[in-house]
């Protein structure tokens, strides 16, 4: 199909942003940014229409997830919980159960916390593990084969990226699949709603990993010395809980609540109920997100300095800006894609790739899952999301598919890639202590990518047909 002149421009601005995002030649905002200012420069749309995007309701549940996220961080709630499963009676110098309860904690934190900020609070915890199991074994004369330490880094990793799929701000890679379809096929899909499909995907590959590292990291030993010990002196550092911590958790608790309570009032009095009609117009999640965060800047934080202080101050009040503007950028360029009509194009393009007849629909899935995938094994997961996923929803349009099953399909994958330390920052922060070889995370990465599309590929075809 012909292509306007504008939708000619914005495929040369696409492919440039695309370039860009693989080889970093620039930091991934300002790629995106750089983006969006093309477009308006070109005259592919108006200003106000490009940067819209910047001010999507998403954005907001962002900041609000972020500002939730780091007041989890700073009072310890993290550390709380890794320690408080680590200590369950059976877990410690067991390899199994100790490998099993790394890859839980990963994986329940990462639901709601940032991947990476997981992975490097893990990655701090697990390798005083590693050491006090090794110091242990020396003494004992038990010491654990060294692959196992291999596999307990590639867990945090692993589980960690995994875990971001559970919720819609697990990771950022959801909130850009959301929008999209949101945007461009006018589907909301709530908190509970992602969670139907996420929480099951999440657990099987969790468990996926556990078994796969277990399996291919054996600690030769049926105990690991020193783990009881460690954890019951970090459990004892940490003391009681304190202000802080309740206060987080309390604003924590009434978000989650806020999130689920409109579908609750759905299932309770059906989707044309008052109330529940009410409750998602007025208290969408990204609103939910800014009433919690908010109550940190008000809830007590105990004392510091002398003086009474906040749960959470604005000094203290991190966000990743540079999420945000990637955001912003790929939703507007995606958004263009559509206006424009150059993702219809490409989608007839290339819609020979799906079979007709009763094959087609899982073929779309297949490999909108596949084409993530491999995206994300070499840009980061955001980047992949922002390219796969509108080509996911056209090319489901033009073959007469489920274009919300593959954008579904997209979104999940994208933040699978685990076979290159490049793959996710996940990744890169346990490749850096030197303890895993290449050659073992590429081996162990491509079995769970493999496993990975399965699991996705079925979740979302059980998903179109039941839900």
């Amino acid at each position: 199909m012909p292509l306007t002149p504008e939708a000619q421009a914005l495929a040369a601005i696409v492919l440039a942003v695309v370039v860009l995002w693989i080889t970093e030649a620039l930091p991934l905002a300002v790629t995106a940014l750089v983006g969006a200012v093309a477009c308006v420069v070109a005259g592919v749309a108006p200003a106000q229409v490009v940067f819209a995007p910047f001010a999507d309701p998403l954005i907001f549940l962002l900041i609000g997830s972020f500002l939730l996220a780091e007041a989890i961080r700073l009072h310890g709630l993290d550390r709380r919980l890794a320690f408080t499963v680590l200590a369950l009676p059976g877990v410690a110098e067991r390899p199994g159960r100790v490998l099993a309860a790394v890859a839980a904690v990963c994986a329940t934190a990462s639901a709601v916390l940032s991947n990476t900020c997981v992975t490097a609070m893990m990655l701090a915890i697990v390798s005083g593990m590693i050491v006090a199991i090794e110091e242990a074994g020396r003494k004992a004369g038990r010491v654990p084969a060294p692959g196992f330490a291999t596999g307990l880094l590639l867990c945090v990793a692993f589980a960690a990226s995994v875990g971001g799929l559970a919720t819609p701000i697990g990771t950022p890679t959801n909130l850009i699949g959301l929008g999209f379809i949101r945007k461009q096929l006018g589907v909301e899909i709530s908190f509970p709603g992602w969670c139907l499909i996420g929480l099951p995907v999440a657990a099987v590959l969790t468990a996926v990993s556990v078994v796969l590292l277990g399996w291919m990291f054996p600690a030769g030993v049926s105990r690991l010395e020193g783990v009881r010990a460690f954890v019951t002196a970090e459990r004892e550092r940490l003391g009681r809980w304190t202000v802080g911590q309740w206060s987080t958790a309390a604003a924590f608790a009434i978000t989650v609540a806020l999130w689920i309570l409109p579908g609750i009032a759905a299932v309770a009095g059906g989707p044309n109920d008052p109330w529940a009609r009410l409750l998602k117009d007025r208290m969408p999640e990204g609103v939910a997100a800014l009433v919690g965060a908010s109550l940190l800047f008000v809830l007590p934080g105990g004392e510091a300095g002398g003086r009474r202080r906040a749960a959470l101050e604005w000094s203290e009040a991190r966000i990743d800006w540079g999420i945000i503007l990637l955001y912003g950028g790929g939703m507007a360029l995606g958004t263009l894609c559509f206006s424009t009509g150059l993702a219809a194009a490409v989608g007839e393009s290339i819609r020979w790739l799906v079979p007709g007849g009763p094959w087609g629909g899982t073929v779309l899935v297949a490999l909108a899952a596949i084409v993530a995938v491999v995206t994300s094994e070499f840009t980061s997961n955001t980047s992949s999301a922002n390219i796969v996923v509108p080509v996911a929803i056209a090319l489901g349009t033009a073959t007469g598919g489920e274009p919300m099953v593959a954008a579904l399909a997209a979104t999940f994958a994208a933040s699978l890639g685990f076979m290159m330390p490049v793959s996710t920052p996940c990744n890169a922060l346990v490749y850096g202590t030197g303890r895993i070889p290449l050659k073992c995370m590429m081996a162990a990465g491509s079995l769970l990518d493999l496993v990975g599309i399965a699991v996705i590929t079925t979740a979302m075809l059980l998903a179109a047909r039941f839900w």
